[in-house]
């Protein structure tokens, strides 16, 4: 393509997402297709001779825009979010144009020097230990595409340090609560570990230290090898969130890796007035969040840290002749490729920058905040009505609420809610099995009103 035509075609794409963005909201949260849909409405096969641009655009809004399922639509209070933001989709664009693979630091020094800074930066901002910040302690941080790669990276490490000290990888065993996420044992199970336990929880669902001790002891005791535990700050299903310091203590006396997964409610740590619930974090071997779930990052951005990079570089590292290069002997260059299983990388550090500095501290904080506020106003008001029973504490932005008329009508309810294609809900069970409802409150456009035509929907389908 030409220059001048990318620069036309350039303009009239920045115009089409800015003109998705700003009418998302008439949408239909979800896609409104069959399955194979999509592929039918596309070419058979690539196309022998090149296609004018003119038709490939045309398919956005033919094709691609029915088959999507609009996460950006202020009506998504289901999962969690997966924000975006103009400065983030202008950062991404950069990052795509300059094309960099910033395996080591000679490759694009700035793609990795901006990726310790916004590291760095957020150490403080979260209240994270200063010793995590690379540029003055022995931790330090990068980025990685999910919170599933940092927990499965966590693995490798803690496997790799009880190798190192004798032990045999199939009596290995993890831990975590009930609730934590399928990823932790994906995690576990791809890095070979062959024993993992799902520790019971408490009354609002966070892991129970006790009963974490207790089996501790019990494998030790049965010749097994406990390796690593994951601590959840805000669980999938409730946003519960596990004793950190509690958790460590166990951790530290059996010489246990002590991952802490805060993949959702990292980001509310930017708030000081919710920096309790990390009560401990400056015990734990490991820590990751994910600025594209809260922090208006578009996907994929997850924040990764070590309390010790070395054992990390240790076990990640595998130096063949052509990427030894005369930066990577510095003691202040850095080769993140040593600090994730790929080699390459994109510049992902550039729009988490764009935001960073777009929206400051107090922007990010007031965002946080406001959805904190929309959430807690709408357990209020379930609360208030007897058709409802709420089913968890409201720390963060996540509802959790049943119809008291019970399963079948809470499914029925999410159902309906659904069906009006204003909004989207999802259900999920408790460990008992109970069906409840869970409404996630932090897409970047949602507001006021938006929760109060759920609220709406809510009363008017309930019965």
């Amino acid at each position: 393509m030409p220059l001048d035509d990318f620069r036309r075609y350039g303009h009239q794409l920045v115009d089409w997402v800015a003109d998705y963005l700003a009418t998302v909201e008439r949408r239909p949260v979800l896609a409104t297709v069959a399955p194979g849909d999509v592929r039918a409405g596309l070419p058979a096969r690539a196309p022998d001779r090149p296609e004018s641009f003119e038709a490939v655009l045309a398919d956005l809004d033919r094709v691609i825009l029915p088959g999507i399922t609009h996460w950006q639509h202020p009506g998504w209070f289901a999962y969690f979010p997966a924000n975006s933001s103009p400065e983030s989709i202008l950062g991404e664009l950069v990052s795509a144009g300059l094309g960099v693979q910033g395996m080591l630091w000679s490759t694009s020094p700035a793609a990795t020097e901006v990726e310790n800074l916004v590291l760095d930066w957020l150490v403080d901002l979260l209240g994270l230990p200063s010793s995590w910040r690379i540029d003055t302690g022995p931790g330090g941080g990068v980025l990685q595409m999910s919170a599933s790669d940092s927990t499965h990276t966590a693995m490798v490490v803690a496997r790799e340090r009880a190798v190192r000290a004798g032990a045999e990888i199939g009596r290995l065993v993890v831990y975590s609560s009930s609730q934590a996420h399928s990823s932790v044992e994906k995690g576990a199970r791809v890095a070979g570990f062959g024993h993992v336990r799902a520790i019971a929880v408490d009354e609002v669902h966070a892991m129970d230290p006790l009963v974490l001790a207790h089996a501790v002891q019990r494998d030790r005791d049965d010749g097994l090898v406990p390796c690593a535990v994951v601590s959840t700050m805000g669980t999938t299903g409730t946003t519960a969130v596990d004793p950190v310091r509690s958790v460590a203590g166990v951790a530290q006396a059996h010489g246990i890796w002590h991952h802490v997964d805060a993949a959702y409610a990292g980001t509310a740590m930017i708030c000081p007035e919710l920096r309790h619930l990390q009560d401990g974090v400056e015990l734990v071997d490991s820590y990751a969040f994910n600025p594209h779930k809260w922090m208006f990052t578009n996907f994929d951005c997850s924040a990764f840290w070590v309390a010790d990079r070395r054992e990390l570089i240790s076990t990640l590292s595998v130096l063949p002749p052509y990427l030894r290069e005369a930066a990577s002997q510095s003691d202040v260059a850095v080769d993140y490729r040593d600090w994730h299983v790929p080699l390459g990388r994109r510049f992902r550090s550039l729009k988490l920058m764009f935001v960073l500095r777009s929206y400051g501290a107090e922007g990010i904080r007031h965002h946080v905040r406001e959805h904190i506020r929309l959430a807690r106003g709408l357990s209020e008001r379930l609360a208030g009505d007897p058709r409802f029973a709420l089913v968890a504490p409201v720390p963060f932005g996540l509802v959790c609420f049943r119809h008291v008329d019970g399963d079948d009508a809470t499914r029925a309810l999410v159902a309906a809610v659904n069906a009006t294609g204003r909004v989207h809900l999802t259900a999920s069970e408790l460990p008992d099995g109970t069906t409840f409802v869970r409404v996630s409150v932090g897409q970047t456009g949602t507001v006021q009103r938006h929760v109060d035509a759920l609220w709406a929907l809510l009363d008017s389908l309930a019965g």
